[in-house]
């Protein structure tokens, strides 16, 4: 009975929005491609209900030796390739912004351990407004594309794509930024 309870009260947690000032996060979710992968992404929903414009700049995870802020862009061959959006993303003021599958989402480079199907993954994300907002995301291996985002939260991301751009293959090539490390 009290385990039933625990795993209830954990549910509930993973169901309640995170929020700082006036961002709230919905709906957080991780995946890999398998449980050997050495890349994996985050996705979720980011709504602002304050009256000021924010921005997502970074995002940090101990799950990974990198974690970027990536997109898809099609190159002129007509190949979608994620790369690093250094400026991150706008969150405007009484809208928000989708971190989805295909589309703009939280990168882990190069996992420092395997990730599994309801696993929980530390994530802090970093805002230029509201600061810090620290996730516990859980690792979901059965969740589908379009898993039921209402898409008319107000942002202006562009859903007139009929690519199927998924998760579930290692992001090792296709980068085209460098790093200095």
């Amino acid at each position: 009975m009290q385990k039933r309870f625990l795993t209830a009260a954990a549910l509930a947690l993973f169901a309640s929005p995170a929020l700082a000032g006036d961002i709230h996060v919905h709906d957080p979710f991780a995946r890999v491609s398998s449980i050997m992968a050495q890349s994996g992404a985050a996705f979720m929903m980011i709504e602002n209900t304050g009256d000021a414009d924010d921005r997502l700049i970074a995002a940090q995870s101990d799950v990974a030796q990198r974690v970027e802020l990536h997109t898809h862009v099609e190159d002129d061959q007509g190949v979608m390739r994620m790369i690093e959006v250094e400026e991150g993303f706008a969150i405007p003021a009484g809208g928000g912004h989708a971190l989805e599958r295909g589309g703009d989402h939280v990168m882990f480079m190069g996992l420092t351990r395997q990730l599994s199907h309801g696993d929980v993954v530390a994530l802090t994300l970093v805002f230029e407004q509201a600061g810090e907002i620290t996730l516990e995301v859980p690792v979901d291996l059965e969740r589908q594309p379009d898993h039921g985002h209402s898409h008319d939260h107000g942002h202006s991301h562009d859903h007139d794509h009929d690519h199927d751009h998924d998760h579930d293959h290692d992001h090792d090539h296709d980068h085209d930024h460098s790093h200095s490390d």
